[in-house]
């Protein structure tokens, strides 16, 4: 099984789980996909010719840029970043959250409605706390998600 098309895929690393980086390790290894993280700080890949590593330097969104710069229509992004999602999404890309969760043009807006809306809330002072622990049912929905897309890649 390979992929056929040029579609890639693209990770959000410096906040990806490490179980979910092994997950697209695998992936990018059995369907022979080029898989690039990309993050602020130095991190470990297995050699393999199907993944890439980008460091860029630190700061806000500096990663979310450059990965929407070198996007290109069809790829997928991991992350779980909403904003950087809306990006991918408008520019004709795929998004899937680390959670296995499919960021889409008819969801994309209400999430990011209700990140503004936790933002003006944690502004005012009230502790929200972050989303809890990745679990197993968490790597399960994510490995079931990102193989529908690779069969649709695939099949396509």
């Amino acid at each position: 099984m390979s992929i056929k098309n040029h579609a890639k895929i693209w990770v959000d690393a410096d906040a990806c789980p490490v179980a979910i980086k092994e997950i697209l390790f695998k992936a990018a290894n059995r369907v022979q996909i080029e898989t690039t993280l990309v993050a602020n700080h130095a991190m470990y890949l297995p050699p393999s010719r199907y993944l890439n590593f980008i460091q860029v330097v630190a700061g806000f969104d500096v990663a979310d840029n450059e990965i929407v710069k070198r996007l290109s229509a069809g790829d997928l992004v991991v992350t779980s970043d909403i904003p950087l999602a809306d990006e991918v999404i408008t520019k004709g890309g795929s998004a899937l959250s680390p959670r296995g969760e499919v960021f889409s043009a008819n969801n994309i807006k209400s999430k990011l409605s209700m990140r503004d809306f936790m933002d003006v809330i944690r502004s005012s002072g009230v502790q929200t706390g972050g989303p809890p622990p990745l679990n197993q049912a968490d790597r399960q929905t994510f490995a079931n998600q990102l193989d529908r897309w690779l069969n649709n890649i695939i099949s396509s």
